[in-house]
C-alpha cells in the first residue's frame, strides 16, 4: 500500500496539517476543530444565574404565603355613640347656672374667710388698724389662732396660774383655801400621756391668755369680752375646786382670786443673753361666784341625775 495514500490516517507534512480532506484545522481558524470560543467571564455570569433563581424562588415563596392567607377581612368603621354627659353637664341649662352662681358664691366665701384669718395671725399693717374690729368680729371666738405668723420670738417665759378659795363650811365659817396650782396639775395630767385632751393642754392657758388680752395694767376689763374672760376664769375656778374637794363636806365656795406665777425660761449656755430670774407674780383681786356656784351647782346635780 502506498504509504501516501490518501485513506491513510498518517499525518502528512511536518506540523502534522492534513488537508481539507482530512479534517484537519485551516489556517484561518487557527484550533482544533470543533472547538468553542472562549467567553469573556464564566463566573459572572453563573452569579447572575443564581441571583435570578434566588430571586425567582423568593417570589414564588411569597406567592403561594399570600395565597394561602388569603383575603383578609374588610375594614370597617364602627360608629360609636357619644359618650354619656356626667357632672355639672348632665343638668338641664336652669340648674347649670344655679351650681356655677352656688360655686362662685362658696368659692367668694372661702376666700374671704381665708383672708380675714391671714389679717388676724399677720403681724400689723393698715388694713388690721382701719379694719381690725370688722376682723375680729369674724375670727372670734370660733376661728380664733393662738400664734402669731412670722412671730420673730417664741414663748421664752414659763407662767403658772394658781387659785385659791373662800369657803363657808357647814358650821357658817369663812376659811380660806391654800393656792392650788391648776398649772401643775394640767402638766401632771399631760407627762407621760401619749394622747392628752384638749381640755388639759389648752383650757387654763388660753383661759389665761384671753383674761390677760382683754384687761388692763390695772385688772380692769376692757370691753365686754374683758367681763366674759373673767366670767371664764371662775367657771373653771369652780369645776377644778370641786374636782379637788376644796370647799369640803357641806362647804360652799363664795369667792376665787388668782395669781400668775411668770419666770423667765433660763437662756441656753452658748447665749449672752442675760435674764432675770426672779418670778413675777400677778395677784387678782376676790371675785364673788355665787352666781356661778348655784349654776354649777345644777349642772352637776342634773349630770348626776342622767347618770342614774
Amino acid at each position: 500500500m502506498d504509504a501516501y495514500d490518501k485513506g491513510s490516517g498518517a499525518r502528512q507534512g511536518q506540523d502534522g496539517s492534513a488537508g481539507p480532506d482530512g479534517g484537519a484545522d485551516s489556517p484561518e481558524t487557527g484550533g482544533t476543530a470543533g472547538a468553542a470560543e472562549p467567553t469573556e467571564s464564566a463566573e459572572p455570569a453563573g452569579s447572575a444565574v443564581a441571583t435570578e433563581g434566588a430571586a425567582g424562588a423568593f417570589g414564588a415563596a411569597g406567592a403561594t404565603a399570600e395565597e394561602a392567607a388569603g383575603p383578609g377581612p374588610a375594614q370597617e368603621d364602627p360608629v360609636q355613640s357619644p359618650a354619656p354627659r356626667t357632672g355639672v353637664a348632665a343638668l338641664s341649662p336652669r340648674y347649670q347656672v344655679g351650681a356655677v352662681v352656688a360655686l362662685a358664691v362658696v368659692a367668694v366665701a372661702v376666700c374671704a374667710h381665708i383672708g380675714l384669718v391671714f389679717l388676724h395671725v399677720a403681724p400689723s399693717n393698715t388694713l388690721t388698724k382701719q379694719h381690725g374690729s370688722v376682723v375680729d368680729e369674724w375670727v372670734f371666738p370660733e376661728f380664733e389662732q393662738n400664734w402669731k405668723l412670722f412671730a420673730p420670738n417664741p414663748l421664752q417665759q414659763n407662767v403658772s396660774v394658781q387659785v385659791r378659795a373662800e369657803v363657808s363650811t357647814a358650821g357658817g365659817e369663812i376659811r380660806t383655801t391654800g393656792w392650788y396650782d391648776l398649772s401643775a396639775e394640767d402638766g401632771r395630767a399631760i407627762d407621760g400621756n401619749p394622747l392628752p385632751s384638749h381640755t388639759q393642754q389648752n383650757e387654763l392657758r388660753r383661759a389665761w391668755d384671753f383674761f390677760v388680752a382683754s384687761h388692763d395694767s390695772d385688772d380692769r376689763p376692757v370691753g365686754v369680752r374683758g367681763t366674759l374672760s373673767e366670767t371664764y376664769l371662775r367657771r373653771i375656778a369652780l369645776l377644778r375646786l370641786d374636782r379637788d374637794g376644796a370647799a369640803g363636806p357641806g362647804g360652799v365656795v363664795e369667792r376665787v382670786q388668782y395669781r400668775s406665777r411668770t419666770t423667765n425660761v433660763e437662756p441656753p449656755p452658748w447665749s449672752g443673753e442675760k435674764v432675770s430670774d426672779r418670778p413675777t407674780v400677778r395677784e387678782l383681786p376676790w371675785w364673788s361666784v355665787s352666781p356661778e356656784t348655784r349654776g354649777a351647782k345644777a349642772g352637776q346635780a342634773e349630770r348626776d341625775g342622767g347618770a342614774a
